[in-house]
């Protein structure tokens, strides 16, 4: 699948290994893009193809009262001066207050500019997220992004192939969030370094697009350049009738090109990699990289390594200890992993009737301007402030530290997001991550539980 697309996209081959890539779409945010602008106007050239450029305002953006000016000095004016830098360049920006505002890794797919057979690049690295959809998705540097504004092109080596295949039918409880935790707990942070990943099996297939994304956003945790599954049948359903999608007989024939780009029996890659689902369970991590996790049910090992003990340092456990029973005081459910529409149903069938706990403070953050939409039309926002939880606005949020939803330091924070380094949430917060399930459950119970207990 990876040769199909790459090989379909190469404009030049450059003596000594590497080519010339098109790029069909690039998303732009104000955090990585306005070094690259300033570099355009340093050369006096316009955006190649402004229409393959979509912008929106996302990591910097406030979570409550958008309708008023950004509060922090720094985010403002990164978010003013991408609102200057897309009118200088006619591009296209969802910026907020827009009806299509939202995580760039969230609007791409909802408005069917995510779609299989692409190369889609962002100045983030979990552009991997748009995998899910049968593509070749990754992110790139400053310095790249303005390559891509300029010319519409990258200068890129090929990486080495890798196919993950994950069998069986996943237990009660576990989601695809655990599955992406399970393989970044085996595979360690830099497993994967090198490699492109192309996910498989039955485990993978039964995943909604939701889910799918959920899994191919966290390759990148791996070390990995990018992720991505085969399109089939849900991923044509999920795109059709989507803004940037073709309709009628250009659809049809879309779907046509689209059930090539699989990987023909017996294609080779470089590494397999084959796991069951009856290993996978509930999963949390203890420390300061997402590689550093465990099922619920098990203890926080002694890997005898100066960073180990140095990170159980941070987070204050112990090896031997078992994360169940942990206390927390924060709960986040949002970022571009888990914010999606039916990341949110999920937590909203499991907290209608209860109450979190009054030592918790909960947000969740939808997002995208269309998830928030949805949610409310369907009462979730209801059943959230019903159980004491707080509905925000879209944006990346408590996800890192860049706004104003940080979490002080030495409190603990459960959080549906992709990183636990030190920081990420604030200077000295302290981050586990786990599914919208877990966390929701840890919510409301004030400390960290097996989800499946309160399910079965």
């Amino acid at each position: 699948m990876f040769d199909k697309i790459w090989d379909a996209h190469v404009v030049k081959e450059i003596p000594g290994g590497r080519q010339v890539i098109y790029i069909d779409e690039h998303f732009i945010h104000e955090v990585t893009s306005p070094q690259a602008f300033t570099g355009l106007r340093q050369r006096g050239i316009p955006v190649f193809r402004p229409n393959k450029t979509h912008a929106t305002a996302d990591h910097n953006v406030p979570t409550k009262n958008q309708h008023l000016p950004i509060k922090e000095e720094l985010s403002r004016k990164q978010v003013d001066t991408l609102t200057v830098n897309c009118n200088d360049f006619n591009v296209e920006l969802y910026g907020l207050g827009h009806e299509r505002q939202g995580i760039v890794h969230v609007i791409g797919p909802e408005l069917g500019i995510t779609q299989p057979g692409k190369t889609i690049v962002c100045g983030d690295s979990h552009t991997s997220t748009h995998g899910a959809f049968g593509n070749i998705a990754f992110g790139i540097g400053t310095s790249q992004v303005e390559q891509v504004l300029s010319a519409q092109c990258l200068i890129l080596d090929r990486p080495k192939l890798m196919r993950i295949t994950v069998d069986g039918t996943l237990q009660s409880g576990v989601t695809a969030k655990d599955i992406v935790l399970y393989l970044n707990a085996e595979m360690t942070v830099g497993g994967c370094t090198g490699y492109f990943i192309e996910y498989a099996g039955d485990a993978i297939s039964s995943l909604s697009m939701e889910g799918r994304m959920t899994v191919c956003n966290m390759s990148i945790e791996m070390g990995a350049r990018g992720g991505m599954i085969a399109p089939d049948q849900k991923t044509y359903d999920y795109l059709e009738g989507r803004p940037f999608v073709s309709t009628g007989e250009a659809f049809d024939n879309l779907v046509s090109e689209w059930k090539k780009i699989a990987s023909d029996p017996g294609a080779s890659f470089d590494k397999e990699v084959r796991f069951s689902t009856e290993d996978i369970t509930p999963m949390i991590t203890y420390g300061t990289n997402p590689g550093m996790g465990i099922g619920i049910d098990e203890v926080i090992p002694d890997l005898s390594s100066d960073s180990f003990y140095k990170s159980l340092k941070y987070m204050d456990y112990n090896s031997g200890d078992k994360m169940e029973g942990k206390v927390i005081q924060h709960v986040f459910i949002g970022s571009c992993t888990n914010s999606r529409i039916e990341d949110l149903r999920s937590v909203a069938s499991f907290i209608k009737g209860k109450q979190k706990a009054s030592s918790v403070k909960a947000m969740i953050v939808p997002g995208s301007k269309q998830v928030q939409k949805q949610a409310k039309e369907e009462g979730l926002d209801d059943i959230f402030r019903s159980a004491g939880f707080e509905f925000r606005e879209p944006g990346c949020s408590a996800c890192l530290g860049m706004n104003e939803d940080k979490i002080p330091a030495g409190e603990y924070c459960i959080s549906t997001s992709n990183r636990n380094f030190e920081g990420r949430q604030g200077q000295g917060a302290r981050t586990i991550l786990a599914s919208p399930l877990m966390a929701a459950a840890a919510a409301i119970e004030g400390k960290i539980v097996d989800v499946r207990k309160y399910i079965n």
